[in-house]
């Protein structure tokens, strides 16, 4: 949550300033005095306390800026809290050294001059009175920060949840759906006739999917090397339909296999690339899967022949879960891309390593 630059929170935080320095600067000095003052020394009240109050919310918008940037809650408390403890330190410097010299300025624009000078004892305890309205104020902000970033931690939490169920649901009405499980049962039975080793083995794959999908869609991560090997059964089972206007390969960076990755992802980019690709070239293509570690990041590319022809029948729902569940998972951190180059879409996933 980006609190220091949200609209209510920063005129709320001007506002407060304004009136915390009023009821201390101009008010007493103005409402609870019986003397009649100038007009020059009403004036000069005014602008000392909008000139205060200003300062006050620069310094803390650049603090409340800072923590939102630089701090992350999920950081060891110790770091955090020197973190937080030397830039409150800076901008009491800052206060101090800024602050004289706008006040400075102010009596000269008003044409008021005091009766004596502020003393050295009256500027330290200036800088020990900002400290404390300071202190406060870092509490209110900490609290309000904390406080909305753990909603939304059980707000992603709770949505992931509705999701991941989402998706295990629309796995089981794949599962009844004739659309695979029928074909890959008709296309076993004919393949008995002709090679039985060959059938008992499809049945295996087809059954070890099924398996997968049940056991595996209701948990948030799983290793790579894992998925692939649900990934080579689904495909095992396709090649039955497509024959040999399939073509399959991989290339796997061995590193890449011990990491973590939502659970049937690849599965589903591989049956976008053979429903919406393979399954539309009368000749049919290849499909290419490969994995990499580049810059921190897991990346994930299937590459298939064919174009981006977007069906008026076709929901995209595979697409769009990929997309949410990245989004649940990671927030910005990862990326789904979805692109056509040269008679070949390409889909990556790029996951952050952690």
């Amino acid at each position: 949550m980006k609190l220091s630059l949200n609209k209510f929170y920063i005129t709320s935080n001007l506002l407060v300033w304004f009136l915390l320095f009023t009821a201390t600067l101009a008010g007493p000095k103005l409402f609870l005095t019986e003397a009649e003052l100038p007009p020059e020394k009403i004036l000069y009240y005014w602008l000392e306390t909008f000139a205060c109050a200003l300062l006050a919310f620069t310094l803390s918008f650049a603090i409340s800026f800072f923590i939102d940037k630089k701090i992350n809650f999920k950081d060891n408390w110790k770091t955090i809290v020197w973190k937080i403890l030397i830039t409150f330190l800076i901008v009491q410097v800052l206060y101090t050294l800024l602050i004289w010299p706008i006040l400075n300025i102010v009596q000269q624009y008003a044409k008021y001059q005091p009766s004596s000078e502020m003393t050295f004892t009256g500027k330290i305890y200036n800088v020990f009175y900002f400290a404390t309205l300071f202190i406060i104020w870092l509490f209110v902000f900490l609290t309000i920060k904390i406080f909305h970033q753990l909603k939304t931690v059980q707000f992603r939490q709770l949505e992931l949840e509705a999701n991941l169920k989402e998706s295990q649901l629309n796995t089981l009405k794949g599962q009844i759906n004739p659309h695979f499980m029928f074909n890959s049962l008709n296309n076993i039975r004919g393949l008995m006739l002709e090679d039985v080793g060959k059938a008992r083995n499809m049945l295996t794959s087809l059954s070890e999917t099924l398996r997968y999908s049940l056991t595996k869609s209701d948990i948030n991560s799983i290793s790579l090397e894992d998925e692939l090997e649900m990934v080579e059964n689904y495909v095992a089972i396709s090649k039955i339909q497509f024959e040999n206007r399939l073509h399959f390969e991989t290339h796997i960076d061995n590193a890449s296999l011990s990491k973590q990755i939502p659970p049937m992802i690849v599965q589903m980019l591989i049956e976008n690339a053979l429903k919406h690709g393979i399954s539309n070239l009368k000749n049919g293509g290849k499909v290419s899967l490969s994995t990499s570690i580049k810059d921190t990041q897991l990346q994930i590319e299937v590459t298939n022949s064919g174009s981006l022809q977007r069906s008026e029948n076709s929901t995209q729902l595979g697409l769009k879960n990929i997309k949410k569940r990245l989004e649940l998972l990671y927030g910005e951190a990862a990326t789904f891309k979805l692109r056509e180059i040269e008679n070949q879409v390409v889909a990556t996933i790029k996951i952050p390593l952690t």
